[in-house]
C-alpha cells in the first residue's frame, strides 16, 4: 500500500511531536525573560503594579512602598512558579518523547523554532491579558505606555511567525528514531 509523503504506513504509529514540548517551553522560557528582566532588573513593573488602575479591581499595592513592594514580589514570585512549572513540564514532557539520541534535539531548529513560538504567545496572552484587559501592570507605565503594551504584542507576533518559520525551515524530526533514520514529516 502507497502512502504520501508524510504518512506513516498504514499500521505503523506516528512519531510523538516536538511541537507541544517546545511550545511549553517557549512559554515558560519567556516568562522568565520577562520576570527577570522587566519585574527584577529594569523593575518596570511588578505583577500587581497597576491596580490603581485596573480594570478588576484588585486592591493596589504601591510598588514604591515596602509593604506594596512585598506583595507586588510574592506575585512576581508565584509568576515564577508558574514559569518554573512550565520548563519543568515540557522539559518532562520532550524527555519521554525524545528516547534515541537526546543530545540532538537542542541542535534541532525545530525545537527552537517552536520554543520561540511559545514565547511569542507567553507575550500575546500576557500582553492582552494582564496589560490589556484586566490592566494590571504595563510593560512601561507612565505616558506612552499603551506603546510599550503594543510594542510587546508586536514583538511576541515576531516570535511566532519567526519561531513557526525557523521550525520549518528544519530538517524533520522523528524523537524516537535512531540517528540514521529519517521521517518524512515535521516533528
Amino acid at each position: 500500500m502507497a502512502t504520501r509523503l508524510g504518512e506513516a504506513p498504514a499500521g505503523t504509529a506516528q512519531p510523538a511531536s516536538i511541537k507541544l514540548p517546545g511550545i511549553v517551553l517557549g512559554v515558560g522560557m519567556g516568562g522568565f525573560l520577562d520576570g527577570i528582566l522587566l519585574h527584577q532588573l529594569l523593575q518596570w513593573h511588578h505583577m500587581l503594579s497597576s491596580t490603581n488602575h485596573d480594570r478588576v479591581g484588585v486592591k493596589y499595592y504601591n510598588p514604591d512602598t515596602v509593604s506594596g513592594l512585598e506583595m507586588n514580589t510574592v506575585w512576581d514570585g508565584i509568576f515564577h512558579t508558574v514559569c518554573w512549572l512550565s520548563v519543568l513540564l515540557g522539559l518532562a514532557i520532550l524527555y519521554s518523547r525524545v528516547t534515541h539520541h537526546r543530545m540532538r534535539v537542542w541542535t534541532s531548529r525545530v525545537l527552537w523554532g517552536w520554543m520561540f513560538v511559545g514565547w511569542g504567545l507567553f507575550n500575546l496572552v500576557e500582553g492582552v491579558l494582564d496589560h490589556h484587559v484586566l490592566g494590571i501592570h504595563h510593560v512601561y507605565a507612565g505616558d506612552g505606555q499603551v506603546w510599550w503594551d503594543i510594542g510587546f504584542l508586536g514583538l511576541g507576533a515576531l516570535l511566532v511567525v519567526g519561531g513557526y518559520l525557523l521550525q520549518r525551515s528544519g530538517r524533520p524530526f522523528a524523537p524516537q528514531a535512531p540517528v540514521g533514520q529519517r521521517e518524512g514529516r515535521r516533528a
